[in-house]
């Protein structure tokens, strides 16, 4: 796979918006944290949050479904998920930077994330950046 650009992501989360409004909220979020689903590709997947910072769903780690994840801070202590989620509750989409562990090449490097909010879902993915 070639690299990936933060456009990627905007297109990623456009086709799980998609499949949410064609499928229904029960599958999607199934879908979207089924790890051999049509949303996990390499490093790049779809992970779900409500509107106040609780994953519904994960497509790397589905232990998080369930967790509250507004005070999950990156590397450099942001506080990534409130500012998605503030953002997304406020202006319905947008993007934010943040530093996250890379399971495929086992480094932390910068991270966007581009979201959208659907109904009571707010839908994103990410893509890494080389430093």
């Amino acid at each position: 796979m070639g690299k990936r650009d933060k456009e990627d992501a905007k297109k990623w989360v456009e086709k799980a918006v998609s499949f949410y409004r064609a499928s229904g909220k029960r599958i999607a979020l199934a879908e979207y944290t089924n790890p051999n689903g049509q949303f996990v590709h390499d490093e790049m997947y779809i992970y779900a949050l409500n509107p106040r910072g609780t994953m519904l769903a994960h497509g790397v780690n589905e232990k998080f479904v369930g967790e509250e994840f507004i005070n999950i801070r990156d590397y450099d202590g942001k506080s990534f998920i409130k500012e998605i989620v503030d953002i997304a509750n406020r202006e319905g989409s947008g993007w934010v930077e943040y530093k996250w562990y890379n399971p495929v090449t086992k480094e932390v490097l910068p991270k966007i994330v581009y979201f959208k909010k659907v109904d009571d879902l707010i839908i994103c993915s990410g893509v890494y950046r080389e430093e």
